[in-house]
């Protein structure tokens, strides 16, 4: 399956304030390396002189009018020309490409944010990690709780009162204390610089028998806890390995290669604001080299917490992000379409082209394959630092 990165572009193109992270070729005395970028109707204009990394660009007052403001930058070239030279499997490392939108940003993400995912959380639980269980389950989990847990606010009286009749009923679960109670999951998804930009592979752990991408809409904070923009992800998922133990959440989260982030970050302005964000509808396609193919949407205005609350749980006076954080805000999308055998439910197979899309953050896609397969993650901190300072940049 041929990836595409051609469509890369919000519906209103290059309107609003869009930021994203280029790697640099070496040339002449020049190292290269990875540099902040605006995408702008004329190119791709990079932003080193301004701020060395998007995390220091985003610390300063107004970056979005920072941004705008901002003359005489470098040309790097077309999006185009570097849209075409970031698929992983053809990429040119003489040419730039594209990266994750952000770098020295913590890496965090809510789960169990909606009813739908919340009750396949519950699922996965009660199946241990078995798919041929699923189905069943399903049934009867939706026939006790499906219809009582949709309108319930997490956290209310209604919620605890919900919550005394399943623990009667022998139905409570962690998922659903995170799901309906006051306080939302948050845990790591992944770590400073390790995310994977558009056209790179995602991974999945080799070992891993059933798991889906997850599209989400992602959060942009800086250290102050202020919400500039927003970018979109694939919180890629064990459902396996999740389901034997929650213990195991780092196993099914955190693996090599398996967060992508991007294309780009969309900065507030007066063309996109927080409530952009929460009537957006993310758009999922798989397509596979045999002719599968999966179309699905969701809408962020079915989330049980509001994004703004999930970033409050997340940073505030007990606990600080001193260069930013992402969010993942969680996924309404819970694949239960049966790829194969009947009652097998969905799970990737390698070579899958996952393509996550919104009307106003564009389209993110990546290829799926194994993390042992996918390019190592090498470039941490410590080599990003060596990087700037050569390039007199620190």
């Amino acid at each position: 399956m041929v990836i595409d990165l051609s469509n890369l572009l919000p519906t209103d193109g290059t309107s609003g304030t869009l930021i994203g992270r280029v790697c640099l070729p070496a040339a002449h005395d020049n190292p290269g390396g990875p540099a902040p970028v605006v995408i702008r109707e004329s190119g791709v204009f990079d932003l080193s002189s301004i701020a060395a990394t998007v995390s220091f660009l985003l610390e300063m007052e107004n970056p979005a009018a920072v941004v705008a403001n901002a003359t005489d930058l470098p040309l790097i070239g077309s999006l185009e020309d570097i849209a075409g030279n970031s698929i992983a499997a053809t990429s040119d490392g003489d040419k730039p490409r594209l990266l994750a939108p952000v770098d020295l940003h913590a890496i965090k993400a809510a789960g169990v944010t909606f009813v739908k995912s919340m009750l396949e959380r519950v699922i996965e639980e009660q199946a241990k990690g078995d798919p041929s269980k699923a189905a069943g389950l399903r049934d009867t989990i939706n026939a006790e709780v499906g219809s009582d847990l949709a309108a319930i606010k997490p956290g209310s009286e209604d919620a605890e009162r919900v919550k005394q009749i399943l623990i009667q009923r022998g139905m409570w679960s962690q998922y659903l204390e995170v799901g309906i109670g006051p306080y939302a999951e948050v845990f790591t998804k992944s770590q400073p610089l390790s995310a994977v930009g558009p056209g790179a592979d995602v991974g999945l752990h080799p070992e891993s028998t059933w798991n889906n991408p997850e599209p989400e809409v992602v959060m942009i904070v800086n250290a102050r806890g202020e919400t500039l923009g927003a970018t979109l992800g694939n919180d890629v998922n064990l459902r396996d390995f999740e389901g034997r133990s929650a213990l195991l959440l780092g196993k099914a989260k955190d693996n090599n290669a398996s967060c992508a982030l991007g294309p780009f970050i969309r900065l507030f302005d007066d063309t996109f604001g927080i409530d952009d964000v929460r009537q957006t509808v993310v758009k999922l396609r798989v397509e596979a080299p045999d002719g599968y193919l999966l179309d699905d949407s969701s809408s962020l205005s079915e989330i049980s917490r509001d994004p703004l609350d999930l970033v409050a749980q997340t940073i505030g006076k007990n606990h600080q992000y001193p260069d930013g954080l992402a969010l993942f805000t969680g996924t309404m999308f819970a694949p239960v379409q049966d790829r194969d055998a009947p009652g097998s439910g969905f799970t990737h197979k390698l070579g899958d082209v996952v393509t996550i899309s919104s009307d106003k953050m564009g389209a993110l896609s990546n290829t799926v394959t194994t993390c042992d397969q996918a390019a190592p993650w090498t470039f941490g901190v410590g080599a990003l630092m060596r990087n700037l300072s050569a390039r007199g940049l620190l």
